[in-house]
């Protein structure tokens, strides 16, 4: 059996990208300045600071202020930057056998909506109401 090389960080950026296109202009807008980054795996200080112990566990994070606390007398400090884990998504592409593409969109649209200032369970719920 041949095996392929596996998706760079190059390609998830383009899947990315291609996913952030797709989404509505209204939406797009408000994103608009949102850095998307692609790395392999979260480095320990994110870990502990979000409490977890496998690198597995985290597909994407969201680093800013979200739009529902954001002011017009704010001083930007570091722009809002949506962060993608390389592997820890091709581990769920093989784990669930999930259409990469559409795994990465999923990713990044919930981490668009950090940004709207949603929370883990408004976005599941938004989810499961598709």
């Amino acid at each position: 059996m041949r095996h392929g090389t596996p998706p760079t960080t190059e390609d998830i950026l383009d899947m990315a990208e291609t996913a952030l296109d797709a989404i509505p202009v209204s939406l797009r807008e408000k994103v608009r300045g949102t850095a998307i980054l692609v790395e392999e795996v979260p480095d320990d200080e994110t870990l502990a600071e979000l409490g977890l112990e496998n690198v597995w566990d985290l597909t994407g994070l969201y680093r800013g202020v979200p739009l529902t606390q954001k002011s017009s007398a704010d001083t930007a400090m570091e722009p809002d930057t949506i962060l993608l884990y390389r592997e820890p998504i091709l581990l769920e592409w093989i784990e669930t056998g999930e259409d990469l593409f559409a795994l990465v969109r999923n990713v990044l649209i919930h981490e668009i909506g950090h940004h709207f200032g949603l929370s883990d369970a408004d976005i599941e719920r938004l989810e499961r109401d598709d």
